[in-house]
């Protein structure tokens, strides 16, 4: 997974699956880059994701509800047809900002 920091935001850019086999992984990616210090912020960019299912719900929700209670974010770009509807099913999008 790439990503780039620019000052209190982290813009990871997923690929593939976000799925129960590669949840836990991206989980822990994801965790050490919001764990760096004055991260308050986090973009997912999803271009490059081609499936996601409920485990990959659960670990955008998780970096979600760290974030916010550091009065953070987390925000989606650039969903698939797939994965937006996903998002749209799940009720995601009343939580997560969609840029």
């Amino acid at each position: 997974m790439e990503h780039e920091r620019k000052n209190d935001t982290v813009t990871a850019r997923i690929a593939g699956e976000l799925d129960h086999c590669s949840a836990q992984t991206i989980r822990r990616e994801l965790d050490a880059m919001i764990a760096e210090p004055g991260v308050r912020n986090l973009v997912l960019d999803l271009k490059d994701m081609t499936f996601m299912d409920s485990s990959g719900i659960g670990v955008i929700l998780g970096r979600y509800r760290q974030l916010r209670d550091r009065g953070g974010s987390v925000a989606v770009k650039n969903m698939n047809p797939q994965v937006e509807r996903v998002f749209t099913l799940s009720g995601m999008r009343q939580v997560i900002k969609t840029l």
